[in-house]
This record gives structure tokens, C-alpha cells and sequence, in this order.
């Protein structure tokens, strides 16, 4: 019997103790700040909450899931009966999108350990021109002075945009001189005249049904404003792709009767004289039934001319005429790629290795 009271005693005790422990509650425990603004910095927010218990309620810690949300809290004593706050402060500089952060608090109440949360959606400041537009163009600024198309498929037609600002203190008159390439057609400027700070657009289109170019094609159109038509690399623009041939909607028939390219991966030049013009001539094979047609032969290298055969009948020998330039070439010995592209689907791109010697 005694043992029984001596443990409902305990019992009793320890109900008593937590029953004159703090209690903390909150008037809420979520806060969506919606959609704020990166360029107008710090937000914040209040979590009002109360002592509901029969002590004095200490908040030990706070803290937050990440170094972007700050909370600042009430760090005397709150009596019973009395209120505190804690200030959560969220920082979106640099952070565009949506958030969710929670900031946990630790104390003596019953509940020592509870949470608070924050959530909303940074909407990204626009940079200046003057941060953004770092290409200086003519007398415009451009975020880029290239347009890459990338690989387009011959039949598509794919159109493209250039932003262009005007950072100097007048009106600027703007207009294009561009290249006249099939295919290719820079329109007409967003804005004629452009004031301080105003951003326009300069618009463009490929249709490559229109062109017969394949491969990595550049054209390049020059800015005009005023009457300051220039032709230089420091008005330039340029637009960039690389065409290459459909196959998808070849059949099985078509595939069997296709034309196939054979020719040797390397060729052997031999010894070519400094400061000399050197004509080289290797040949290619159509082993397959249809004509092979070269599309085009090309060189990355600039010391380098090509010149491609006309269409090769099923089991025919064709040429490809290659310049070599030394005049600029010290001697030694050198490796250079020439690239056929051809209507053999299946290897519509042949990249063959000339090795020669400057001598």
C-alpha cells in the first residue's frame, strides 16, 4: 500500500510540474508573403504568440532552415499571461522563384521544441541595359553581337530575335546592311529610332528550302545608325547554323537503292613547297544505286580551297580538287580535315585527313 502512494505521489508531482510549466502558443504558424519583388529587397514578418501556463516562458534559440531568413525573437523572460514576437526577416536578393523556409524555436515550454513557417515566390529584377547589354555594336549595345540557330534540317524555316539597347545620351536612327545570302533575310528593325536606354529588337529568319548551302553556314548583316553606314567587324552582326539533309521519311525501298560513299579516311599529300599555291586531287566512289550528290566540300582551315565533283553515277569515280595555300604555312609538317557531305544517308558527313609537308 505504501508503495502505491508513493507512486501516485511521484505521479501527482509530476502532473503538477508540467501543469506550472509555460505554454507557448502562436497566433499563427504560417506566412505566405506572396509574390514579392527581388529589387525591392528585405521582407519580413511578425509571429505574435503568448504564454498560456502558470511560468515564466524563456525562448533559448531560433532558428532558421537557411542564411536567408533572419528571425530576431523576444529574449526576456514573458510572464504568464504576456506576449512575445518573433521577427523573421526573408532575404531574396539573388534567389528568383518560388520558397518555403521554416525557423524553428526552442524553449522551456511544455512543448519545447515548435515551428514556424514562410513561403512566397521572388519575382527576378530585370538588369539594366547597362548590365545586360555589355557588346558594344556601332554605336548600339547587345547582349550579343551572335545568333546560333544550331542544326536545322533542310525544309524548316526557324526565325530569331537580337535585343539591342541605346546607351549614349541622344536618339539613335537604326538600321541594318545585311548580306545578301538565299535563304537569309534580316526585317525590318523593331525601332527606327531608339532613345537613351530604350530597348528594340532586330528580327530575322532562315528558310532553308531557299538556299542550297549545307552545313555550318555564317551570314553576317552590319548596324547603320544615322548615316554612319560602316562595314567593319565592330558594326557586325552574325547568324549562325548548320543545315544538314532530312532522311526520316526515306523508305526501306529508298534506303536499298541510296547512294554510297567510299573513299579513303586519310590521304598522303607528300612534300609542298613554302610560299607556294599546291593543287591535290583524291578520289570517291558511288557504290551504292542511286547518283551520290556532293552537297558540299569544305575546310575549317582558311589555307584551304575545295571543289566539289557534279552528281556520280552508281559505280562511278568522282574528284575532289583541293588548294593548299602555303604561302603562310612555316615549314613542317601539317594534318588537315576536309569534310564531303553527301546525299548517302547513312554517312551524309565524311571527314577525310590530308597529311602533307611544307618544305
Amino acid at each position: 500500500m505504501k508503495k502505491i502512494l508513493s507512486t501516485l505521489c511521484v505521479a501527482l508531482t509530476a502532473v503538477a510540474a508540467f501543469a506550472q510549466q509555460p505554454v507557448i502558443t502562436f497566433e499563427k504558424t504560417e506566412h505566405d508573403f506572396g509574390k514579392i519583388n527581388e529589387a525591392d529587397g528585405r521582407v519580413s514578418t511578425v509571429f505574435s504568440f503568448k504564454n498560456e501556463g502558470m511560468t515564466p516562458l524563456v525562448l533559448s534559440n531560433v532558428r532558421a532552415s537557411c542564411g536567408c531568413t533572419t528571425p530576431t525573437w523576444t529574449k526576456e523572460p514573458i510572464e504568464p499571461g504576456q506576449t512575445g514576437s518573433i521577427t523573421v526577416t526573408y532575404n531574396p536578393n539573388g534567389r528568383p522563384g518560388r520558397f518555403q523556409k521554416t525557423v524553428t524555436i526552442t524553449s522551456n515550454a511544455t512543448e519545447a521544441t515548435t515551428r514556424v513557417y514562410i513561403k512566397g515566390e521572388v519575382i527576378p529584377k530585370q538588369a539594366k541595359p547597362v548590365n545586360k547589354y555589355t557588346v558594344k555594336v556601332g554605336e548600339l549595345n547587345m547582349a550579343n553581337a551572335t545568333y546560333d540557330f544550331g542544326t536545322i534540317k533542310k525544309g524548316e524555316t526557324k526565325v530569331g530575335e537580337m535585343d539591342y539597347t541605346n546607351l549614349t545620351k541622344e536618339e539613335l536612327k537604326v538600321a541594318l546592311t545585311p548580306e545578301v545570302i538565299n535563304g537569309f533575310v534580316f526585317h525590318q528593325v523593331t525601332l527606327p529610332a531608339v532613345k537613351t536606354n530604350e530597348v528594340g529588337k532586330f528580327a530575322f529568319s532562315i528558310d532553308t528550302k531557299a538556299t542550297k548551302l549545307y552545313g555550318p553556314v555564317e551570314v553576317n548583316a552590319y548596324v547603320v545608325c544615322g548615316d554612319k553606314k560602316v562595314i567593319d567587324d565592330a558594326h557586325k552582326l552574325t547568324l549562325k547554323a548548320n543545315i544538314v539533309e532530312d532522311f526520316s521519311a526515306l523508305t526501306p525501298e529508298q534506303k536499298q537503292q541510296a547512294p554510297i560513299i567510299e573513299t579513303q579516311n586519310e590521304f598522303n599529300v607528300g612534300k609542298i613547297a613554302a610560299g607556294k599555291v599546291h593543287k591535290y586531287i583524291f578520289p570517291i566512289k558511288n557504290i551504292g544505286v542511286n547518283p551520290l550528290e556532293v552537297r558540299r566540300v569544305y575546310s575549317a582551315e582558311k589555307n584551304l580551297v575545295c571543289k566539289a565533283p557534279k552528281a556520280i553515277k552508281s559505280g562511278k569515280k568522282g574528284t575532289i580538287n583541293v588548294e593548299i595555300n602555303a604561302k603562310d604555312l612555316k615549314p613542317g609538317n601539317y594534318s588537315r580535315e576536309v569534310i564531303v557531305i553527301t546525299n548517302d544517308y547513312a554517312n551524309s558527313i565524311k571527314k577525310i585527313k590530308l597529311n602533307f609537308t611544307v618544305e
